[in-house]
């Protein structure tokens, strides 16, 4: 399952309810906001886990639930993620469940971006190509940039790691080699006959 959550602006569409479970996808849960820009209503979205940005025009909200699974692998396509991992992230996404927010620093974030929209694009431009610019400039952001180094997070890095990390990597061995990618690298175990995985990075599948 997956957790939507909204912000208080967005309850009187969103009803939520409370949900004891947690979500069971690679990204997360995802938070959203209306917001308005050059006069264009528009929904901002984002990944909990990833922090990575969604931007839709502000349509048929009640209805967003229902959009959820389409909108995210619509944005995934077009981050270079393998579509065997994105069927997984889609099929962990049911059902999708709406519940208040509770991350702050999530949603510190999507005040930044949602601050940083107007700069992308001349007044007047934002037709739905457009938005799918702005979505990757998002996604180029540093987040917690005044954090450690190692706690800063690209969001069009991390979302292609934590999906793979979830949804590419088993537990399962078998003697067939696969390249598996971890912490950016790619490890290959290629010992024919052999059912031992070698390391806590390298995995027969």
């Amino acid at each position: 399952m997956v957790i939507l959550r909204p912000t208080r602006k967005l309850r009187s569409s969103l009803p939520t309810a409370a949900v004891s479970a947690c979500s069971d996808t690679a990204l997360g849960d995802w938070y959203v906001n209306r917001i308005v820009v050059d006069r264009q209503p528009l929904l901002l979205l984002v990944s909990s886990a990833s922090l990575l940005p969604l931007l839709v025009p502000a349509r048929d909200v009640r209805a967003l639930p229902d959009r959820l699974s389409a909108l995210v692998e619509s944005r995934l396509r077009r981050s270079d993620v393998e579509p065997q991992v994105i069927a997984r992230e889609l099929q962990a996404m049911h059902p999708i469940a709406v519940e208040r927010t509770v991350d702050r620093s999530v949603l510190g974030i999507m005040v930044d971006f949602a601050k940083a929209i107007p700069y992308y694009l001349e007044a007047g431009c934002w037709a739905g190509e457009a938005l799918a610019v702005v979505e990757e400039r998002l996604a180029e952001t540093p987040c917690h940039a005044g954090l450690s180094d190692d706690r800063v997070v690209f969001p069009n890095h991390k979302a292609p790691e934590l999906l793979r990390s979830k949804w590419l990597v088993t537990s399962r061995c078998s003697p067939r080699f696969q390249l598996i990618p971890t912490s950016g690298l790619l490890h290959r175990t290629n010992k024919p006959g052999s059912h031992a995985c070698r390391g806590a990075s390298s995995f027969w599948v």
